[in-house]
């Protein structure tokens, strides 16, 4: 038994780690990919308080996890298949084993949603990707078109800027939702040309992508790309306790600023929960918050 179980290994799972054991409780962390969360695909990080080199996702979140074992939280590469409330405990099957714990955080974030456009599905590893970081280097010298207005989608195609001959900026409104500082830089950068009021139609290409079937202003054009980035937004991944807990219409996990849940004993942190703003600073604030408020919790069971 346990006292605590995390679910997820982005900076909310592990900030809730590094607090839960911190303050004295047996937990364990399940994270079925490395630890580190979606952040860890981010090319750039500058707004990370007290971190004043930019630095990648990956550098950022480097430390988080060895961070969190040292005061005793355990981390198994495990997938948390299913969450069965008891009475007084979580029953939490993975496909190797069985868990218990007094109480959970369930902090699984997201992951990228889909644009929609012909072809996506099926060039995904072929020209089409949802990380700059991950397959930029393959685009070297060559064409390469961004899909999205907020703030990833342009930190990305700044990135790529450094990579890839020409970036094509494609966004279905008439401007940007990013970050004003964002936006200037991207606006100054001569290899990047914006497309507003365009959005993606087909992919065009035999074996990889060879081209973008694009539709702006009521007309139709083909843009000779190499590759295709979407940064489209986020889907919370809810489906563990989309049948135990209250939702949005979103689907986002509803929560108190203790970050309980509607379930006695479950909390919720990071991206997955409500109004969440999708920071990393953020996320880490709702792991060590979920993780104080469950330690009082089976303090307060137990007496």
């Amino acid at each position: 038994m346990y006292d605590i179980i995390i679910i997820g290994g982005g900076p909310a799972g592990l900030s809730a780690g590094i607090y839960a054991s911190r303050l004295g409780k047996k937990t364990l962390l399940l994270e079925k990919l490395t630890p580190g969360g979606q952040i860890t695909l981010s090319s750039e990080i500058e707004n990370y308080p007290g971190v004043c080199e930019v630095k990648s996702g990956l550098e950022l979140m480097q430390c988080w996890p060895k961070q969190a074992q040292k005061f005793g939280c355990e981390i198994k590469s495990e997938e948390a298949i299913k969450i069965t409330p008891k009475e007084n405990f979580f029953i939490i099957n993975t496909h190797k084993n069985e868990y218990t714990s007094k109480a959970t955080i369930i902090a699984t974030g997201s992951t990228p949603k889909r644009a929609g456009f012909e072809g996506e599905e099926e060039f995904i590893g072929r020209g089409v990707s949802y990380c700059a970081v991950c397959d930029g280097f393959f685009y070297k010298d060559k064409v390469v078109a961004v899909i999205g207005g907020g703030d990833t989608a342009l930190e990305e195609a700044l990135y790529l800027s450094q990579i890839a001959k020409k970036v094509y900026l494609i966004h279905r409104r008439d401007k940007f939702r990013a970050a004003p500082i964002t936006q200037k830089r991207v606006f100054a950068t001569k290899n990047i040309e914006i497309i507003f009021n365009a959005k993606a139609k087909k992919v065009i290409g035999k074996e990889f992508v060879e081209g973008l079937l694009i539709e702006r202003d009521n007309k139709e054009e083909i843009l000779k790309v190499d590759g295709v980035f979407v940064f489209v937004g986020m889907k919370v991944n809810n489906e563990l306790v989309k049948d135990l807990v209250e939702l949005n219409s979103f689907g986002e996990v509803k929560v108190n600023l203790k970050m309980e849940t509607s379930l006695k004993g479950l909390y919720a942190a990071g991206d997955i929960r409500e109004d969440s703003v999708k920071q990393v600073v953020a996320a880490a604030g709702d792991g060590a918050t979920a993780a104080i408020n469950a330690v009082k919790f089976i303090e307060k069971e137990e007496e």
